[in-house]
């Protein structure tokens, strides 16, 4: 590889501290340990108040936009929600509908989320996946699921969490490195879209 991944982290977690954020920080360490990244965290916590209520893409504040093409020229893309009644939070829903419907077309996605217990572990599958196929990304074989149980503070403290992430990061390392990083997209100017019919 001629230069460092770009890989995005999305943190679907209103709140800090966050065990999400905390999975997602292990995420990026481990490929951190195995390849050549260049590494952005998007929060929602951060982004959040200024995403909600808005319905176009050109009412966007700017740094929720620049958060956006940060997403859409990604060479890989980190998601990871908390689990709410059974699915990813509504502003990480939002926030990817302003996300251009063809911008992921084949760009690996790695899925992960957290939940309260094992119960929801289906949502990478049942919920997550679902919305990157939308996309035509190519989302990566193992996603990472973590419970409060995994947990001590903020910090991992299961030893099955460690290995599930080192797994799905020796998963996904040999496709990205075969992977040619992308090159930034034309830019164009996006079509104010309404969010409801």
């Amino acid at each position: 590889m001629s230069r460092k991944l770009k890989v995005v982290a999305v943190s679907g977690s209103l709140q800090r501290p966050s065990r999400t954020l905390v999975l997602v920080d292990q995420l990026l360490a481990a490929f951190g340990d195995e390849i050549a990244i260049d590494t952005r965290v998007i929060s929602l916590g951060e982004i959040g108040p200024q995403l909600a209520g808005v319905l176009y893409r050109n009412q966007l504040p700017a740094v929720v936009e620049e958060s956006i093409a940060a997403i859409e020229s990604a060479d890989l893309l980190l998601v990871a929600s908390p689990v709410y009644r059974g699915s990813y939070t509504g502003l990480f829903k939002h926030l990817f509908d302003f996300v251009h419907h063809e911008a992921l077309t084949d760009k690996p996605v790695l899925l992960a989320a957290t939940g309260g217990s094992d119960r929801h572990a289906l949502v990478i599958d049942h919920q997550l996946r679902p919305l990157f196929s939308f996309f035509q990304a190519r989302t990566l074989p193992i996603g990472v699921y973590a419970v409060e149980k995994d947990f001590e503070g903020y910090e991992i403290a299961n030893p099955a969490l460690r290995e599930r992430i080192a797994l799905a990061v020796a998963r996904a390392v040999p496709q990205l490195r075969d992977a040619a990083p992308a090159t930034a997209p034309a830019p164009r100017k996006p079509a104010p879209v309404a969010l409801a019919a």
